[in-house]
């Protein structure tokens, strides 16, 4: 399998692309997560910054930062699509429905920060809930 996995925003303005396999995919519920999407969490890939690279749209990325907290979220000024960020210094996060190419490995790994999940979302027993 092509290793190389492309990704792009809703409007495509914003292209990105992973030079290496990807399999796991964690599903973050916390509440920031949750507001940032409008959803019940995000579900993203977490790949090495070596081995990440923006195609297009550089310059039409935003940055917010939550105050009092090491995490921020990006996003298209176009469209407004969730975008690739800073996981910690070493590592990007990449919303998983971004995802255009080479996503069949694809497989929930694991459920994070479920204490602060919505009260209507239902994740198995089974699924990998941290």
């Amino acid at each position: 399998m092509n290793a190389k996995t492309r990704g792009s925003c809703n409007c495509g303005t914003v292209t990105f692309q992973i030079h290496t396999v990807l399999n796991d995919v964690y599903i973050c519920h916390c509440s920031i997560c949750r507001k940032s999407t409008g959803s019940g969490g995000i579900a993203v890939c977490v790949v090495p910054n070596t081995q990440f690279e923006w195609l297009t749209g550089q310059n039409d990325i935003k940055t917010w930062y939550k105050p009092g907290h090491d995490w921020e979220t990006t996003f298209c000024t176009y469209c407004g699509s969730p975008l690739p960020g800073k996981n910690d210094d070493n590592s990007t996060y990449i919303p998983a429905s971004l995802l255009d190419t080479n996503t069949e490995a694809l497989a929930v790994k694991k459920h994070i920060f479920t204490c602060s999940k919505a009260p209507w979302e239902v994740i198995p027993d089974n699924d990998g809930a941290e």
